[in-house]
């Protein structure tokens, strides 16, 4: 999926009264990680140097109890995460959910609108079958990768990722989601950053994954309440 490592924390608009974590730090927090394969960690030399791990040892740090499920798995699409993720993550009862889900859509050629009534009804069931803050990243600019800056397939590739990120907005903000824009930095550092892209030229490396942690961080942390 994506260089997704890079990208830009940026929170778009919060309606009032959106979902927040507790104020209280010895609270039970569980976060469960929806997605694909960089959910998964693929590209990272071990387990704890994925972006999901990363991001858990920061909830730690505020939530020390808190746990994590992590349910990506290589491949997965957005029909992937309806029909094999969501059910277990509302078993979960989760206070935290984030969601990395597209490129495999894109890269199969699923059309946008079936992507984007999958992703209606993901986050549809997480607002209403949970209490849980959704976090929700665009996805990486898919075109600066090493795998299609230099394939005829590059322009298409990029069209397509701005198409499926404007359905994560959409249905982000429908459903009051945090979004964090991973595509627009993508765009400055992965050119410049080759070392954020694992050898397979797609897919985040250990740095890849440290830096798109930092960054998700920051949509989670402005969801935490205040003491």
């Amino acid at each position: 999926m994506l260089a997704a490592l890079l990208a830009a924390a940026c929170a778009t608009g919060r309606s009032e009264g959106a979902r927040t974590l507790p104020a209280d730090r010895a609270a039970a927090i569980v976060y469960v990680a929806l997605g694909d394969s960089t959910v998964e960690g693929v590209g990272a030399t071990s387990p704890d140097r994925n972006y999901v791990s990363r991001l858990h040892e920061r909830l730690r740090a505020v939530y020390p109890t808190a746990r994590v499920i992590n349910l990506g798995l290589g491949g997965a699409t957005s029909a992937d995460v309806l029909l094999r993720q969501v059910g277990r993550a509302i078993e979960q009862h989760p206070q935290l959910v984030t969601l990395s889900i597209g490129p495999n859509d894109i890269t199969t050629r699923v059309a946008v609108s079936m992507y984007e009534r999958n992703l209606d009804t993901i986050l549809g069931r997480l607002r209403h079958e949970t209490t849980a803050v959704i976090v929700v990243n665009l996805i990486p600019d898919l075109a600066v990768t090493p795998r299609f800056s230099r394939s005829r397939a590059r322009d298409a590739v990029g069209r397509q990722t701005v198409a499926f990120n404007e359905a994560i907005e959409r249905q982000g903000r429908a459903h009051g989601a945090e979004l964090v824009d991973l595509y627009a930095v993508s765009q400055r550092e992965v050119p410049l950053r080759p070392e954020l892209i694992w050898s397979d030229g797609y897919h985040p490396s250990d740095l890849g994954y440290a830096r798109w942690a930092e960054l998700v961080w920051a949509g989670v942390e402005s969801r935490i309440a205040m003491k």
